[in-house]
């Protein structure tokens, strides 16, 4: 019985080791993969969008900015 226990915790032993070991290199891979994707795609830098107006009054659109930047730093 005492044989058929210890083959059995070794054999425990034996499995958490390879699960322990593939998870390390599965981080290592993850973040080797993330290296190469930052050094080689760099993220582009924001573009400007240039919006026109179409006839609406400045002082509505400074309304609506207003309104837009309380909602904001009132529901943060």
């Amino acid at each position: 019985m005492t044989e058929l226990m210890s083959s059995g915790i070794e054999l425990m032993f034996a499995g958490m080791t390879i699960v322990f070991l593939f998870l390390i290199m599965l981080v290592g891979a993850i973040n080797f993969m993330s290296f190469l994707v930052q050094r080689f795609f760099p993220e582009q830098p924001a573009t400007t969008v240039h919006v026109t107006t179409g006839g609406v009054d400045k002082n509505v659109i400074a309304a609506i900015s207003a309104a837009v930047h309380q909602y904001r730093n009132k529901h943060k």
